[in-house]
C-alpha cells in the first residue's frame, strides 16, 4: 500500500516482527512497573489483602489468613495473599512489592493473550497482545492489590493449555491438558468454585465443536493435578475450623451468586449500571473494534447453527463462546462489581485483533499510540497525587505528625479499619466494638473485640482513632472504665486520634 493511506503501516511497526514484538514489550513493560510504588495503600481493599498478607509474615502462620491475630480473614482462598507475601518478603515492605504480583499477572495476560492469538487468530498476535497492554482496565487493574489479575492470569493460563490441546500440532496433548488443569487449580485457590466457569465454556465448546483428536476435558491425570494442587488447603483450614466449610459454600458462592447481600448492585438492572460502563470504557481505545465485532455476531451466529460452518469456524465459535457465555453468568449473578470482568478482556483483545484484521486496519500508528501511552501513565500518576481519605500513606503520615515514636499497634473503634496502615506503619490493626458483640459466625465477625477487653489488655505503643460523632460517648465510656484520653493534635478525615492512659498512671 501506497505511504499514508489508512492501511499503511508506521515506520517502527515495518522493521519486522521480532522488532515489533520488542517495541510491544517494552511498553507493556514500562506500563507494568512505571509509578507503581508512588500511591500509597488505599483502603478497603488493598489494605485489607496487604495486611492479611503481612500478618502470614508476621506469625509465619502461612495456613490460615488472619486480619488480626484473634480474627481469621477467610472471604478468598490463599494464593493472592502468598503471592503478595512472598513478593514484600522479597523486595520490602512497599507499595510497589505488594503490587508486585498483581503487575506480573497483567505481563502474563498480555504474553499469553499473543500465545493465544497464534492459534485462533494467526497473523493478528502482536494486535492482540497491543490491545490487551493498552486497554484501560486492564491497565488499571495491574496497579491494583485485589485477587481478580491473579485469577484472570489462572484461568488465562488453563485457556491457552485448552486452545494448544484443540488447535496446536497435536503434539504432547495430555500435557497441555494437565496444565490446564494446573491453570484451573491456581485460580480455584484465588477465588474458589467461581473460578472454573471457563470449565462451562470449554464443555459447551466440545459439545459443539466435537473433538477431532487429543484427550478427554476431564482427563484422569489432570484431573488428580487439580486434586493434589487445589484441596489440600480447603481441606485443611474445613479440619481445623468447624463450620467454615458451610461458609465457603453458604455465603462465598450461593449468597454471592444468588443474593444481595453484599450490596454488591444486586438489582434486576444492576447489570447495566456496572457492567455495560465496564466493557464500554474497558476496552478504551478499541471500543470501535469491539464495537464492529458485536455488529457482525447476530449474522455469524445464525451461519454457526450448521455444524459445518461450525466447524470450519471452530476458533470464532471458542471465542464468542469464551466471552458471552461467563458475562451471561455475570449479569445473572447478583453480585456484580467491574473487575469481575477482567478475566474476559483476553478473548475481548483477541476478537479486537481479529476484527482489525478481517477490517485490513492492522497495527495503530506509534504517534497515535504513543499519545494513549503517555495519557495512561499520566492517569496513574494522577491518582497517586489525587487527595483521598482511603490513602493509608498519607493517615500514616498524620499518625506519625501527632503520636512520634515507636507505634505498635492502631485501634479502630467501630469504624472503617484502615488495614493499610500495617504496611506504612509496620504496625498490628485492630478494630473493636463499645460492647460486646453477639457470637458471630464467620460472615458476621466485623469487630475483634470490645472496648472493655482492649483497654485490660494495657498494650504499649497504641494509637486509638474513632470518629469525631462518636467521641463524646467513648470518652465517657473509657472514663467510666477507669482510663482518661489524650487526644493528639486536630481531627483527621473526621477522625479524633488519641492515646489511652490508666486514670492512675
Amino acid at each position: 500500500m501506497k505511504s499514508g493511506t489508512r492501511n499503511s503501516a508506521p515506520v517502527h511497526w515495518r522493521e519486522g516482527p521480532a522488532r515489533r514484538r520488542a517495541w510491544i514489550t517494552v511498553l507493556a513493560v514500562l506500563l507494568a512497573f512505571t509509578f507503581l510504588g508512588m500511591r500509597g495503600i488505599w483502603d478497603p481493599d488493598e489494605g485489607r489483602y496487604t495486611n492479611v498478607a503481612l500478618n502470614m509474615l508476621d506469625s509465619g502462620d502461612w495456613l490460615e489468613p488472619h486480619r488480626h491475630h484473634e480474627t481469621g480473614h477467610w472471604t478468598k482462598p490463599p494464593l493472592t495473599y502468598w503471592a503478595i507475601a512472598a513478593s514484600v518478603a522479597a523486595f520490602g515492605r512497599d507499595p510497589w512489592a505488594a503490587r508486585l504480583p498483581a503487575a506480573l499477572a497483567y505481563l502474563l495476560s498480555a504474553w499469553l493473550a499473543w500465545r493465544i492469538a497464534r492459534r485462533l487468530t494467526p497473523g493478528a498476535e502482536d494486535m492482540a497482545a497491543l490491545a490487551y497492554a493498552t486497554m484501560l482496565l486492564p491497565f488499571g487493574a495491574s496497579g491494583l492489590i485485589t485477587t481478580d489479575f491473579l485469577l484472570a492470569a489462572s484461568e488465562t493460563l488453563a485457556v491457552w493449555a485448552f486452545v494448544e490441546a484443540r488447535f496446536g500440532p497435536g503434539r504432547r496433548v495430555a500435557g497441555w491438558l494437565v496444565l490446564m488443569w494446573v491453570g484451573f487449580a491456581l485460580a480455584f485457590l484465588t477465588k474458589g468454585p467461581p473460578a472454573l466457569l471457563p470449565l462451562l465454556v470449554m464443555a459447551i465448546y466440545g459439545w459443539l465443536v466435537p473433538r477431532e483428536r487429543g484427550h478427554r476435558l476431564f482427563d484422569s491425570a489432570g484431573l488428580a493435578v487439580f486434586l493434589l494442587l487445589a484441596l489440600p488447603w480447603f481441606v485443611a483450614v474445613t479440619v481445623n475450623n468447624p463450620g467454615l466449610l458451610e461458609y465457603f459454600i453458604g455465603d462465598e458462592v450461593v449468597n454471592r451468586v444468588t443474593t444481595d447481600k453484599f450490596g454488591r448492585h444486586g438489582q434486576w438492572y444492576g447489570w447495566l449500571v456496572i457492567y455495560v460502563p465496564t466493557l464500554l470504557l474497558g476496552t478504551v481505545p478499541w471500543t470501535a473494534d469491539l464495537w464492529r465485532w458485536a455488529k457482525s455476531l447476530p449474522a455469524t451466529h445464525r451461519a454457526w447453527r450448521a455444524p459445518a460452518v461450525r466447524d470450519a469456524q471452530r476458533a470464532d465459535v471458542l471465542l464468542a463462546l469464551w466471552l458471552l457465555l461467563p458475562l451471561v453468568v455475570f449479569c445473572l449473578a447478583r453480585s456484580r462489581l467491574p473487575l469481575y470482568l477482567l478475566p474476559l478482556f483476553v478473548p475481548l483483545a483477541l476478537l479486537i485483533a481479529q476484527r482489525r484484521q478481517a477490517d485490513g486496519r492492522g497495527m495503530p500508528r506509534w504517534p497515535r499510540l504513543l499519545v494513549w501511552f503517555g495519557l495512561l501513565l499520566a492517569l496513574r500518576l494522577a491518582a497517586a497525587w489525587w487527595p483521598t481519605h482511603k490513602d493509608a500513606g498519607a493517615w500514616a503520615e498524620a499518625i506519625h505528625d501527632r503520636a512520634p515514636g515507636p507505634i505498635h499497634e492502631v485501634v479502630f473503634v467501630e469504624d472503617m479499619a484502615r488495614y493499610g496502615l500495617h504496611l506504612h506503619l509496620g504496625a498490628e490493626i485492630e478494630k473493636i466494638a463499645l460492647d460486646p458483640p453477639p457470637r458471630q459466625g464467620y460472615a458476621e465477625r466485623s469487630f475483634d473485640q470490645d472496648l472493655r477487653g482492649e483497654l485490660t489488655e494495657r498494650e504499649p505503643g497504641v494509637v486509638w482513632i474513632a470518629k469525631r460523632e462518636r467521641w463524646d460517648e467513648l470518652q465517657a465510656r473509657i472514663v467510666a472504665l477507669g482510663y482518661r484520653t489524650q487526644a493528639l493534635g486536630p481531627d483527621y478525615h473526621g477522625r479524633v486520634i488519641f492515646r489511652v492512659r490508666p486514670s492512675d498512671g
